[in-house]
């Protein structure tokens, strides 16, 4: 019986150490990932913005290739801290390659998919803004707006047909809010304070 129980011990630690250095390892490394990735957010709140991006690029780096959903919605935060870091058009032009991609995949998450457009729209909206400020040419920052309106167009009907009221609502305040900046007189517009995003 001793010898037994001796026995069983020594399966017990060979199958700890196996367990350790096999699956254990896949799950330390999750952990890991899950670190930085909540450090990362930490960083955002803080508006420690470089520092963030740099966390969310070692996160995506690490992710297996079978945590491709896992990685867009890395990304997306991403493009959201960049666009927060003054890093606006490698924000919008990633957005518009993520949407791209995200549209041609019939398995795509359709919440990840309106949070995408939604992001892109409100970036194409501040490029217009900042566009105007600059003093560019109508025919310039005319298809930025326009671009944004049909966004927000979009995900209002979207929203509307699967009974999201919240969203709906959200998506046609941000749609007047395209509208007005495309009518607005420069003027006015160099009064405001530059929107939050």
């Amino acid at each position: 019986m001793r010898t037994l129980f001796i026995v069983g011990w020594l399966f017990a630690g060979l199958a700890g150490v196996i367990y350790h250095f096999g699956p254990g390892q896949e799950h330390l490394e999750v952990d890991r990932i899950n670190r930085v990735l909540d450090e990362a957010r930490t960083n955002v709140s803080l508006e420690n913005y470089q520092t963030a991006l740099a966390q969310f690029d070692q996160v995506m780096a690490d992710l297996p290739e079978e945590k491709a959903e896992v990685a867009q919605r890395v990304l997306l935060e991403k493009t959201k801290a960049q666009m927060m870091a003054a890093q606006l058009p490698a924000a919008r032009a990633t957005l518009e390659s993520m949407l791209s991609d995200l549209r041609g995949d019939e398995s795509s998450d359709p919440e990840l998919v309106a949070d995408v457009q939604s992001t892109l729209a409100n970036a194409q909206y501040y490029m217009t803004w900042l566009m105007r400020l600059e003093g560019l040419p109508e025919e310039e920052w005319m298809p930025e707006i326009e671009a944004a309106r049909q966004h927000y167009t979009e995900l209002n009907v979207k929203a509307s047909s699967r009974g999201d009221r919240k969203t709906a609502e959200r998506a046609a305040e941000d749609l007047e809010s395209a509208v007005r900046l495309a009518r607005m007189d420069l003027n006015d517009l160099k009064a405001l304070p530059l929107p939050s995003q």
